[in-house]
C-alpha cells in the first residue's frame, strides 16, 4: 500500500507567489506546466493540462503548504517529479499519462510509487503547528530573525532554529540542513561585510523578506531575492531562499532609497 503525498502548493515548484495575487499565482501555474514539459518532452501533455485543470486538482493545505515540500520534490528524477505532477496534483489518469509520455502504464505507476516513496524519505517529520498568521508570537519570531540577519549575529539566528532545520533554494537544489550546517552558511553570508537589510512580506500564507544588499560604490541597498520562513511553534523550521525575479510581484522595490 502506498502513500498519498499531500502535494498543496506545487505551484511553487517554479517560483513562490504572493498571497490573493491571482496574476502570480497564474504565472506560477504555467510556469510549472512548462517547467514538466522541458523535463519530459510532452507537448501535447501540458498544453491540455490547463490552469483550470490545476485549479480542480487534489490539493490539501494550499496555503500552508511548506516550501520544505518543493525543496524535497526538486531531488526526485526528473521522470518521477513529471508524473507525481501529472498524477497527483493534475489528476490525469495512469492510462492518459502514458499516453502523453509515451510509455506503458505500468511504467507510469512504478513511477508514481517510486516519487511517492522518495519524497516522503525526505520530507521532514510532522512539526509543532507554526503560530497564526500576523499574531504577536509570529511578528515577535519574525522580528527577532530580521534583527540578527541586519546585524550580521549568527549565534542570534542559529537560536532561533529547529534541530531539523532546512535551508534551500528551490532550482538550486541541495540544503543545508541542521543549526551547525545554517550557521556556517550564514557564517560566511555575514563575512562578506555587506549590510542586509530584509522588508516583510507575506507569500502562501507564510512570513516572508525580501532581503536587500547594501551596494559598497553607491551605498544604494538592492534585493538580493525572497526569503520565505517556515516557523514550528516559537522556532524556524525551514528558510527558503528565491531569486530576484519574484521581488516585484510582492510589490517590493528592486533597489531602496
Amino acid at each position: 500500500m502506498h502513500e498519498h503525498v499531500d502535494v498543496g502548493g506545487l505551484q511553487q515548484l517554479v517560483r513562490a507567489r504572493p498571497d490573493s495575487d491571482h496574476v502570480g499565482r497564474r504565472a506560477g501555474e504555467e510556469a510549472l506546466l512548462e517547467k514538466a514539459r522541458e523535463e519530459v518532452g510532452a507537448e501535447e501533455v501540458l498544453r491540455e493540462a490547463t490552469v483550470d485543470a490545476f485549479a480542480g486538482a487534489r490539493v490539501e493545505a494550499r496555503e500552508a503548504i511548506s516550501l520544505a515540500f518543493v525543496a524535497a520534490l526538486q531531488l526526485l528524477p526528473p521522470r518521477q517529479r513529471a508524473v507525481l505532477v501529472l498524477r497527483d496534483v493534475l489528476g490525469f489518469r495512469a492510462k492518459e499519462v502514458a499516453a502523453m509520455l509515451g510509455t506503458g502504464t505500468e511504467s507510469v505507476n512504478s513511477a508514481l510509487k517510486h516519487a511517492r516513496a522518495n519524497l516522503h524519505r525526505r520530507l521532514p517529520a510532522p512539526a509543532d503547528p507554526p503560530p497564526a498568521g500576523d499574531s504577536p508570537a509570529e511578528r515577535a519570531i519574525i522580528e527577532r530573525l530580521a534583527r540578527a540577519y541586519e546585524a550580521d549575529d549568527v549565534p542570534a539566528l542559529v537560536a532561533l532554529l529547529t534541530e531539523d532545520v532546512a535551508i534551500t533554494a528551490p532550482l538550486a537544489g541541495g540544503a543545508y540542513v541542521g543549526p551547525a550546517a545554517a550557521g556556517r552558511l550564514y557564517g560566511w553570508i555575514f563575512a562578506q561585510n555587506r549590510p542586509h537589510r530584509l522588508i516583510p512580506t507575506r507569500a502562501n500564507g507564510q512570513p516572508a523578506f525580501g532581503v536587500y544588499v547594501q551596494d559598497a560604490a553607491t551605498g544604494v541597498f538592492r534585493a538580493n531575492g525572497m526569503l520565505v520562513v517556515t516557523l514550528a511553534g516559537d522556532r524556524i523550521r525551514a528558510m527558503t531562499r528565491f531569486d530576484n525575479s519574484v521581488i516585484t510581484r510582492f510589490g517590493l522595490p528592486r533597489r531602496l532609497p
